[in-house]
């Protein structure tokens, strides 16, 4: 496995806001910046130290907004300002994943390329990196657009679903399986039924396909998009290339690859993941994968005095002793500008506490 493949590309989209990680996470230095599990290296860093090691670093493409290209350089100064693509404006995944894939292509027209958000939490890498070549491979061989599911552990209505056909791929030799939907976040009762039928699996975000089946599979369902950028073809990997991106990028549809390609084509399929994944979209997730004291309060960045307090979250920008009593299953987050303490049940609504509070005291706090 570590005889690299040079047709293998990494692809990691670093554009996103995290607005759920508020107050840490904010529109200046998204979570992806930030070292979020308090290990010494930022959810960004980890996913290219992870990527890297599966594909040649020069094979690694950074997709991220022009604002946060110094943040980029200085957190991976091993790659070029030539492996960073910088968005002009915020239109979801598809925009830019179709970009990467032309770029891609026309560097190597054999390239297959790996797509994946770059605040992932994976602790198995070996069992990441075998289920990773696996669809290299298939994808290297068969003209099929790849996704990894991770099988479900309970019954989640955060995440997206997949729902695949069972019974391995006709040539028997992987574990590819045939895509038949895919599902929203469900429901508490659909999200039971999911798990109670066995045949589906958590959306990863994580996809695996040639540069050159993407592109055509974007050319059939989404080619007002495709022809917007094919149009400057010539300019991609060029000096010019800036300017070209700058002047249609905004004018591209704001759509997910999902909506754009996946739910369209036939020939996506899925590999039921064997690694242990969390997206880290919210402070619960992060909670669930952090280590507990006798209490289970989860603390980053701190020296607890937990008093009569139990099963809280505790995230300081800075290090400092926090000091609680009779707090039980609530957030607290100290960042140099916002205190935040609500209870854990309220996570999905900080987006809109953000947002709130944006309103009241300005855009310095978002």
């Amino acid at each position: 496995m570590n005889n690299r493949n040079e047709n293998y590309y990494a692809v990691i989209m670093a554009g996103g806001v995290g607005s759920r990680f508020w107050p840490v996470s904010t529109s200046e230095y998204p979570k992806q910046f930030q070292d979020m599990m308090g290990v010494g290296e930022t959810l960004l860093q980890l996913t290219y130290n992870r990527l890297s090691n599966i594909v040649l670093p020069e094979n690694v493409l950074i997709l991220s907004n022009e604002i946060y290209k110094d943040i980029v350089l200085e957190q991976l100064p091993k790659i070029t300002e030539e492996q960073i693509l910088l968005e002009p404006a915020m239109r979801n995944t598809a925009p830019c994943i179709l970009l990467a894939a032309l770029k891609i292509k026309k560097q190597n027209p054999d390239a297959v390329m790996l797509v994946a958000p770059s605040d992932h939490w994976i602790e198995e890498k070996q069992a990441f990196i075998k289920d990773i070549y696996e669809a290299f491979k298939a994808a290297e061989e068969k003209e099929v657009l790849v996704t990894l599911g991770i099988k479900p552990s309970y019954p989640n209505t955060g995440y997206g679903y997949i729902n695949f056909e069972e019974g391995t791929f006709e040539d028997g030799k992987t574990n590819l399986q045939k895509v038949r939907k895919f599902t929203e976040k469900p429901t508490l009762r659909n999200a039971r039924k999911y798990l109670e039928e066995g045949n589906y699996v958590w959306n990863s975000g994580i996809f695996i396909w040639k540069a050159s089946i993407i592109a055509d599979s974007f050319s059939e369902y989404c080619p007002e998009m495709f022809d917007l950028f094919q149009k400057g073809e010539e300019k991609l990997n060029k000096r010019d290339e800036d300017s070209f991106i700058k002047e249609v990028y905004p004018k591209a549809q704001n759509i997910s690859i999902d909506y754009a390609i996946l739910e369209k084509s036939e020939k996506v399929y899925v590999i039921p993941a064997s690694f242990d994944w969390d997206d880290l979209g919210t402070w619960g997730a992060l909670y669930s994968k952090l280590a507990k004291d006798d209490s289970k309060n989860a603390v980053v960045n701190a020296q607890l005095m937990p008093g009569n307090s139990k099963n809280n979250m505790i995230y300081t920008k800075e290090y400092k002793v926090v000091i609680i009593d009779g707090l039980e299953d609530f957030i607290v987050v100290d960042d140099d500008k916002v205190l935040l303490i609500v209870p854990k049940e309220k996570e999905q609504e900080i987006k809109e506490i953000r947002a709130a509070a944006i309103e009241k005291f300005g855009d310095k706090l978002g």
